[in-house]
């Protein structure tokens, strides 16, 4: 599938740039049997860069990580989930340097080399034993074939009922630039690098403090914008591994093919985002908030967040109620300047809202509307040119039943 200035590669996967492989392996940390620590592997010295959770309270693996890219530089990343090693004391924060320590010796790499993330139940230490037993047998199942993607995609995943994947193909000085990314992501999901794991490789070549301001900037526009549940984890991370293997010359902001880059970047953050969303616990919609007309983008982007995070609009469409007064008051409460007199609200096609007076609409049109599997609502403010995205899903009975039980 072709967008202007890229091409989606349907079936590619971290591993699909120049340079990656990654493998995952079941040890132990999970009651099932489905694959709970796993790597990503790169041939050469990658330039790397980092955004975390905003959480006061950041996990062990985050701070082991902030060392290991100082020099902006990494060749692997160790995964575990099942365990979040946060809140764990100084015992976790050594159970992490382990990790990396482990990771290292078995790929004959400096410590400082290997990044470390982990993912799961807060405030209980890892089992060790079961840690190194699966970092033992990682090497073994590295692999720069789909088999190894999968087996990582798969070895990330918590309440995750699916693997988040997506990959592009871009033009950088007539080389193909191949950019991928592989996420997890369910529940305690809230804007802010919510609860999420995200991992990113590349083959272009590009100045680290380039990647890391692109980073950033694509962050604020995707993984910023969705929620599940307005909880932010201890444990969040978006990491980029940069091969530079498509043989293109060091690319910067100043480079002419930086924006055909940028935007490829930022569409493979927005789709691992939007899987995120998409898969939050016990939801059965997707919810896209447009915002237009509102002060700044800023603006727009706190009353997207706010009408998307509303538990009873999530409830609404969950329910298939096309209660349109919640929405409002979600705009309301958003704390951002808007006038009352001049908001138009619709559900997909359908305008609930004109003026901010009620307009007479078709309610079984729109209940039809709501049981789709994406919903879509539009708001303008008419009070200037700043829009902005969202993403959410509905809040349903399964997402109690799921989180009442989740440390049993």
């Amino acid at each position: 599938m072709g967008y202007e200035n890229f091409n989606i590669i349907d079936g590619g996967s971290i591993i699909t740039p120049k340079g990656f492989s990654a493998g995952g392996v079941h040890c132990g940390l999970k009651k099932t049997e489905r694959h709970d620590i796993g790597a990503i592997v790169c041939e050469v010295a990658a330039t790397a860069a980092a955004v975390y959770t905003t959480s006061v309270f950041q996990a062990a693996p985050l701070k082991v990580t902030r060392e290991s890219l100082v020099d902006g530089k990494l060749k692997a990343v160790v995964v575990n989930s099942g365990n979040a090693n946060a809140c764990t004391g100084q015992q976790g924060e050594a159970d992490a340097y382990a990790m990396r320590a482990a990771m290292a010796k078995q790929l004959g790499l400096a410590e400082q080399d290997v990044a470390v993330a982990s993912t799961g139940v807060i405030g209980e230490l890892l089992k060790m034993d079961c840690v190194n037993a699966g970092i033992a047998s990682l090497p073994l199942r590295l692999s720069s074939e789909a088999c190894g993607a999968e087996d990582f995609t798969q070895a990330i995943l918590t309440t995750d009922l699916v693997k988040k994947e997506a990959c592009v193909s871009v033009l950088v000085d007539g080389k193909e630039v191949i950019i991928a990314g592989a996420a997890k992501g369910s529940g305690m999901i809230h804007p802010n690098m919510a609860t999420m794991l995200a991992f990113m490789t590349t083959d272009v070549n590009i100045d680290q403090d380039a990647l890391q301001q692109l980073m950033r900037q694509a962050t604020d526009l995707t993984f910023n914008m969705i929620t599940v549940d307005g909880d932010t984890s201890t444990n969040d991370m978006l990491i980029t591994m940069a091969s530079g293997l498509a043989g293109n010359e060091k690319l910067n902001s100043s480079h002419p093919d930086w924006s055909a880059f940028s935007e490829a970047f930022t569409y493979v953050c927005q789709k691992l985002a939007m899987a995120i969303a998409r898969d939050g616990e016990g939801a059965t919609r997707l919810v896209e908030v447009i915002v237009h007309g509102a002060v700044t983008d800023n603006s727009a982007r706190a009353i997207a967040k706010t009408i998307v995070g509303s538990s009873l609009v999530k409830t609404a469409i969950f329910g298939a109620d096309a209660n349109w007064g919640r929405i409002i008051a979600a705009v309301g409460r958003a704390g951002e300047p808007v006038n009352p007199e001049q908001v138009d609200i619709q559900l997909g096609d359908i305008t609930v809202l004109k003026g901010s007076r009620p307009v007479v609409f078709d309610e079984e049109e729109a209940l039809v509307y709501l049981k789709g599997d994406t919903v879509r609502i539009f708001v303008d403010l008419h009070g200037g040119d700043g829009k902005a995205t969202a993403w959410g899903c509905d809040l349903t009975y399964d997402y109690v039943r799921i989180n009442a039980a989740y440390r049993t």
